[in-house]
């Protein structure tokens, strides 16, 4: 006790020490977003449901706590609390996390950010830009819920940009450290254990170019089996077997937008490729293409779409998506939204039109429509 109390009046004395120097700021910010959608063919029996999501509309709701302090000579501490939660029953996202979006503390200076936490995977961050409709219910999501989630527990990152040009990496020690399900379809996955330093690692990196006409991005992330650990590919096909630390579920993307008098255009492609690390287990890959559009008719009034393909070879499995979306800008804090989705699947395909929650999914080969009313405030 009188360690600690030694400890405290000297973290006081410092602090008072470095008043005059230090400046600090802390901000709270937050989505509430949700409204009223409508499925198609929800089910095998081709039956429809009216509900309110429980993930996400245009964004997921969150709110969180972010800060710095300078520290002078041009370097500064940061961090980021900020926890998702699900409007129409008020419960926490990311299986029951308090901070299940980000968590983590670092040093920032003209040279980039380094962090550590909950956080990012440089997939999720590359993409932003090109992916026009981005994390909405009828998004890149619908074909690989991971996208919109890539996130790792135990994460090292550094983010830096020169000139326009952003190079991230990012290394985790293990994904999944709290247990309860790190991103949707990867079950869990909580770190190493002696005698195997791989288990249930992820690393991922980026390389990025952003200018005021035009941008491009690519990034490679790669995770590693382990105990609990699952490979879905959303298609209605049972999940690949990934609870070897052998095996690899690499995810590569590259896209490229260009905007200019209020539109945007983006386009790319992420190919994923899971191996099992057993030859008694086959993999599986797939191939997601996507091109968007946006165009801001009015300050106010923004129009965007996009379109997406996928297609799976090992399961016989493909799909295609397209979503219209138009947004009315009611202040600079809240707005309303309509939007309308309709996917087309293969024969023997499964795949959901909304990203909104369990309980949609239809029978093999069925098409499925999505559409969604609802309302977004920003604090």
């Amino acid at each position: 006790m009188k360690h600690t109390k030694a400890l405290l009046a000297a973290g006081a004395c410092a602090l008072a020490a470095s008043g005059a120097h230090a400046q600090s700021s802390v901000t709270l910010y937050g989505i509430i977003d949700t409204g009223v959608e409508f499925v198609s063919h929800a089910n095998a029996a081709g039956d429809h449901v009216v509900r309110m999501p429980g993930v996400t509309g245009e964004l997921p709701s969150r709110w969180g706590l972010r800060g710095t302090e300078d520290l002078g000579g041009g370097y500064q501490a940061v961090f980021t609390l900020e926890s998702g939660f699900n409007v129409r029953g008020g419960d926490l996202g990311q299986g029951g996390r308090l901070f299940g979006r980000q968590a983590f503390v670092g040093l920032k200076s003209g040279f980039g950010t380094l962090a550590f936490g909950r956080q990012y995977t440089m997939t999720y961050l590359a993409l932003q830009g090109a992916d026009i409709i981005g994390p909405d219910i009828y998004g890149l999501g619908s074909f690989d819920a991971y996208v919109p989630n890539g996130r790792a527990d135990n994460a090292v990152t550094y983010v830096g940009t020169y000139r326009g040009v952003t190079l991230g990496a990012a290394y985790s020690f293990g994904r999944d450290g709290a247990g309860t399900g790190n991103s949707p379809g990867q079950g869990t996955c909580a770190g190493q254990v002696p005698g195997d330093a791989v288990q249930c690692r992820n690393w991922s990196v980026m390389l990025k170019y952003d200018s005021a006409y035009f941008g491009a991005a690519a990034s490679y992330e790669e995770q590693r089996g382990g105990t609990g650990a699952a490979a879905n590919f959303f298609d209605g096909v049972a999940p690949v077997p990934f609870t070897s630390s052998g095996g690899k579920d690499a995810r590569t993307h590259v896209s490229a937008y260009a905007q200019a008098a209020g539109a945007r255009l983006g386009a790319g492609w992420i190919g994923r490729r899971v191996s099992t690390g057993s030859p008694a287990a086959p993999g599986a890959h797939s191939d997601l293409f996507f091109v968007g559009a946006s165009y801001a008719v009015k300050p106010a009034f923004i129009v965007d779409g996009e379109g997406y393909r996928i297609v799976n070879s090992a399961h016989d499995t493909r799909a295609t998506m397209a979503t219209l979306r138009a947004t009315y800008l009611l202040s600079k804090r809240t707005a309303v939204y309509a939007q309308s989705s309709y996917l087309w699947n293969s024969a023997h395909a499964r795949y959901a039109v909304s990203g909104g929650g369990a309980g949609t999914t239809p029978g093999a080969g069925m098409g499925q429509l999505g559409a969604m009313v609802g309302v977004r405030h920003m604090f």
